[in-house]
């Protein structure tokens, strides 16, 4: 599974870059003929100016010169007409590539499992959607028409050059190859300063997430740690100062040859024109010169934007790099082929010879099998990295198993796409997370078409409601950040509302009950009892107490299943979960009902 530093290294090929405006090529087309149309106009005003220099001011026709004036008038509004169009054409065109990428990559990851999640830094993945892709924004949205624009008007100007004439522009094609030298060069550094600008943003992202969300903050204040992430932050500032300055300044002074040369140009062709003259060959007219000397600049105007245009495409094949290294992230969690239908799920779950490893072959599970028949509670309770919570995420295909196979209703999960999948299991887990709005939406998150009279029993089967109607705004109450306006027990309360809107016939409590006092834990408790009488559940404990009425009881150690029964069974075989029992400080309250 990949991480931040583990993402390979990929080249951005071309065709893969073009592939992207494929869905958009009749629009591609528009804006490709208005360029071009654009550009072979442009190249009319020179050949105007030189009939009226060599033709109607010589000889004096005002009618000639009055139409030639006109016509190059009606060419620049015309032509800054089709400027226009074909900018805001381009403009959406590249909007609406970056919008495809940007779903695109959001979307593939949405499909990822929980294990590069738990690998990846937020604040990286935040950076490659954002940055990266916005970075990208100006090449994809000017690089087609500034090479079909460029292009057109360098072979326009080539072919013009050479009909006024062809010694002159010998001449002008000298520097060509000098200028494509130095461009090559200036590009290639660009990029790998590129990638190296990326990959620091990706950094600032993270440590501004990490360090400026709440529990950041209040870890860093409280372990009186805020000057260590003000300073590593300057420390990443002036780093990413530095980078961007070498990247805007990399061949600078290479370029600026070709600016001297492009400047000097002109004079050589006047003293070309010349000492063609002064041998005995054709003289050339002061219209010719002055068309060939604007034609120049059609031809070097073009050609030095084309270098740049190289170059640019160079640094942003380094950010399309890391947008495709995302896109190309195997899926290890697939969506069936043919998904098999679900209409009427009881909840009954198996555990066929199942075993699980991480990417990097760690073993977490082996040979786990468990039949869990609907409507019956399965507590799993065993030491801390025993893999307890690894199997209650295999349920919803959190994860997928390395052998074997679970089954809701004989049916494997992995035959069932997610939103069946989603719609049959629920999970609570321990670190539970509400949104910044409403209780309302938070609670109607699992059920959007969720009415008040449903949120409110949801809500009381919880044993919240009495706490949110206290709140100033009651169920119209923004939570805050991350839930931090509740305390921990309110919060997990809230989840198990959440979860029991939703109403799943499979419910997997991962510690749903460990931020509860015993007050409230018992009262919980009491709701989920009576809710789960048609529910298969399946709790992942470390306070034994919660779970004692189970109808089954499994000890995991190191990933097997070491022991199983009911409590009062596993009391008498006095093992593992004996153990356990009088390590939790409950053995006592054995035979206590639960109040």
């Amino acid at each position: 599974m990949a991480s931040d530093d583990s993402v390979g290294r990929g080249k951005a090929p071309l065709g893969r870059i073009a592939r992207l405006f494929v869905p958009y090529r009749a629009q591609l087309t528009v804006v490709l003929l208005l360029v071009g149309g654009s550009a072979v106009l442009s190249l009319a005003p020179p050949f105007i100016v030189r009939a009226i220099l060599d033709v109607a001011l010589p000889h004096g026709r005002v009618g000639l010169l009055s139409g030639l004036a006109a016509a190059m008038l009606l060419l620049v509004v015309g032509n800054t007409a089709l400027g226009v169009l074909q900018s805001y054409l381009s403009v959406r065109l590249g909007q609406q590539v970056m919008d495809d990428l940007r779903n695109a990559v959001y979307t593939h990851l949405q499909r990822m499992s929980l294990a590069f999640f738990t690998t990846t830094r937020t604040g990286e993945i935040q950076s490659r959607i954002a940055n990266d892709i916005g970075a990208m924004q100006a090449t994809v949205t000017g690089t087609a028409t500034t090479l079909v624009s460029n292009v057109t008007t360098l072979a326009a100007s080539l072919v013009a050059m050479l009909a006024l004439d062809w010694r002159l522009t010998l001449v002008s094609l000298l520097m060509l190859p000098l200028f494509a030298w130095i461009s090559r060069n200036v590009g290639a550094e660009r990029r790998e300063l590129t990638q190296k600008r990326q990959e620091l943003l990706a950094v600032m992202f993270a440590l501004i997430e990490e360090s400026l969300s709440v529990s950041g903050f209040l870890l860093g204040r409280t372990m009186g740690r805020t000057a260590t992430f003000t300073n590593e932050f300057a420390g990443h500032s002036r780093a990413l100062t530095d980078l961007t300055v070498r990247s805007s300044l990399a061949g600078r002074w290479r370029q600026s040859v070709i600016s001297v040369i492009m400047a000097a140009m002109p004079v050589v062709v006047y003293w070309a024109a010349g000492a063609f003259g002064s041998h005995g060959e054709p003289r050339i007219s002061i219209g010719t010169l002055v068309a060939f000397t604007t034609l120049q600049q059609g031809l070097f105007g073009p050609v030095v934007s084309l270098l740049q245009t190289g170059i640019a495409m160079q640094s942003s094949l380094a950010l399309f790099d890391r947008v495709f290294e995302y896109l190309d992230l195997p899926v290890d969690v697939p969506e069936p082929t043919v998904p098999v239908p679900l209409a009427s799920p009881r909840g009954h779950v198996r555990f066929d010879g199942v075993d699980f490893s991480y990417a990097n072959g760690e073993p977490v599970l082996s040979g786990i099998s468990i039949d869990i028949p609907a409507g019956t509670h399965l507590a799993v309770v065993g030491a801390t990295g025993a893999g307890k919570t690894t199997l209650g995420y295999l349920v919803p295909r959190l994860y997928d198993v390395t052998r074997g196979r679970i089954t809701i209703d004989d049916i494997d999960v992995r035959d069932l796409d997610s939103t069946t999948l989603a719609s049959t299991v629920g999970v609570v887990s321990q670190d539970t997370h509400l949104f910044h709005t409403t209780v309302t939406d938070n609670l109607r998150f699992a059920k959007p078409g969720a009415t008040e009279d449903d949120i409110t029993a949801a809500a009381k089967a919880a044993q919240i409601h009495d706490l949110i109607q206290s709140l100033p705004d009651g169920y119209d109450t923004i939570v805050g950040e991350r839930g931090y306006r509740f305390s921990g027990g309110e919060k997990q309360r809230l989840a198990i509302a959440r979860a029991l809107l939703r109403n799943p016939p499979v419910l997997v409590l991962d510690e749903a009950t460990s931020a509860l006092d015993t007050r409230t834990e018992r009262a919980v408790q009491r709701a989920l009892a009576a809710l789960s009488r048609n529910r298969t559940t399946i709790t992942i404990a470390h306070r034994l107490s919660t779970i004692r009425d189970a109808d089954q009881i499994i000890v995991l150690e190191h990933g097997r299943i070491v022991e199983q029964g009911t409590h009062s069974s596993l009391l008498h075989r006095q093992g593992r979960y004996e153990a356990l029992v009088r390590a939790d400080g409950h053995l006592a309250e054995e035979n206590a009902p639960v109040r």
